[in-house]
């Protein structure tokens, strides 16, 4: 997986939670060529993505499922002007300046945000070094006309005075599309197991009042 802080993470903890007895090993790989490449290679069993290409165009016998797809929601900080809202529109966010670091290029999470900003006419940007979470969450707590946009089932922590926010975004919901990729000819049991899982605990589709990209669409 990408990171061990968002959504396919706590797919994982729930599927170890109910299968004890398989034997995880979570790796976290942040290229989705290298991840793929991994599966083919069998160094890796599964690797969760957003699948930015048709099934068609996967590499040969690589197979992908959709299997969450996790709402966005703002974070702010106290002073920001939209901090007291128990809900925003997509519409409200624009001309609010939206700061997401780490959007390499090439990557499916900046791709997801290069078309969401395209689609409602957000002001998207990665300036500034990444220096991870925490920097971010710290710079948010002092920041009244900066916000940022979080999975739902991202875990975050931080203290107590920072006042933060999460705030659920509606007309349209902007939905992350988590997908599991894996090798078809894999005999690995527990992956079946995993899969199994994952077709089950996956909540129900939410077609109408939400918005994912084009490529996840199609």
């Amino acid at each position: 997986m990408i990171s061990r802080r968002i959504a396919p993470a706590a797919l994982l903890r729930g599927f170890h939670r109910a299968h004890p007895e398989t034997e995880l090993d979570v790796a976290t790989l942040f290229d989705a060529d290298t991840a793929i490449a991994a599966v083919r290679s069998g160094a890796i069993d599964a690797t969760f993505r957003a699948v930015t290409v048709p099934a068609r165009q996967l590499p040969h016998g690589i197979r992908a499922t959709r299997v969450l797809d996790e709402p966005h929601q703002l974070l702010t900080g106290p002073a920001h002007e939209l901090a007291s809202a128990r809900t925003v529109t997509l519409g409200q966010l624009a001309g609010h300046r939206i700061w997401i670091p780490g959007l390499a290029t090439g990557t499916e999470w900046a791709a997801y945000y290069d078309e969401l900003a395209v689609a409602f006419g957000l002001a998207i940007d990665a300036v500034g070094p990444n220096f991870g979470t925490e920097s971010l969450l710290d710079v948010l707590a002092d920041a009244p006309d900066l916000a940022s946009l979080v999975g739902e089932q991202t875990r975050l922590l931080w203290p107590a005075d920072y006042g933060l926010r999460r705030i659920a975004v509606r007309d349209p919901t902007p939905v992350y599309p988590h997908s599991l990729i894996w090798r078809n000819d894999n005999p690995h049991p527990a992956l079946a197991t995993l899969r199994d899982y994952l077709g089950v605990t996956r909540p129900r589709q939410r077609d109408n009042g939400t918005w994912a990209p084009g490529w996840a669409r199609d």
